[in-house]
């Protein structure tokens, strides 16, 4: 039977291993709140609040931006307080954006093959997806709020609710079947000038690039490409 170790210098281990996670944890949350809740004092204490850039990070992107859908959109909300007397409505119209991108990244050399007799290169491709909308509260065209008294917390909450249902009303409207169909012929572009630079550079120009996502694959344009050379293939033979 195998002997149990448990000595104090291995509890003292795993004690301390726990308490540095609690703590790792717990500086994580307060990080969060004080970034987002509390507000940052001026460079001198006591004075007043200042615009300023609280946080600021910088990431690399894989993703490939290949269209954007811009207008104006028409928002309104509605608040009731003081038991029913208190009613007050706002409408406000300010500009929107939506991004679509493509994660290249995920294009792996399985999703890549060469019909050596049509020079084509065949791209399974990941399919769009849709950013974040942004709405450009800023830019504000129209701001209509009425109601016989319109207190402090009810205008925040009103202000609150447009850009909630401004950012829904971008957003369904960015997923509609029709935009994102328009979106693919963006992408489909976008990946195709991506993919036949390497090629042209590579004494391949005037080779098509074929580019098709996830609800396209299997027979294209009623015939089955022949894709039993790999581009690695390809290549190592040009070589």
């Amino acid at each position: 039977m195998a002997q149990r170790i448990a000595t104090p210098t291995v509890r003292l281990l795993v004690m301390l291993a726990a308490a540095a996670v609690i703590a790792l944890v717990g500086f994580t949350l307060w990080e969060r709140y004080n970034e987002r809740y509390v507000v940052t004092e001026a460079e001198e204490p006591g004075g007043p609040a200042v615009t300023q850039l609280v946080t600021a990070r910088l990431s690399g992107m894989s993703r490939l931006k290949v269209a954007e859908l811009a207008g104006t959109v028409q928002s309104t909300a509605s608040d009731t307080r003081g038991f029913g007397w208190l009613r007050s409505n706002q409408i406000i119209k300010m500009p929107y954006s939506v991004d679509y991108f493509v994660d290249v990244s995920a294009i792996g050399p399985d999703d890549v093959q060469w019909n050596a007799e049509t020079r084509t290169l065949v791209v399974d491709a990941p399919d769009v997806t849709v950013g974040k909308p942004n709405t450009d509260e800023g830019a504000r065209t129209l701001v209509r709020t009425s109601g016989l008294v319109v207190t402090r917390t009810a205008a925040e909450e009103l202000s609150r609710r447009t850009s909630q249902a401004a950012q829904a009303k971008a957003e369904s409207g960015a997923r509609s079947p029709e935009r994102i169909a328009q979106a693919r012929e963006y992408a489909r572009r976008s990946v195709a000038a991506l993919m036949g630079t390497p090629l042209e550079a590579l004494g391949y120009g005037g080779a098509r690039v074929l580019v098709t996502f996830p609800a396209e694959r299997g027979y294209r344009d009623g015939e089955r490409w022949d894709v039993s050379k790999s581009v690695e293939k390809v290549l190592a033979n040009r070589r």
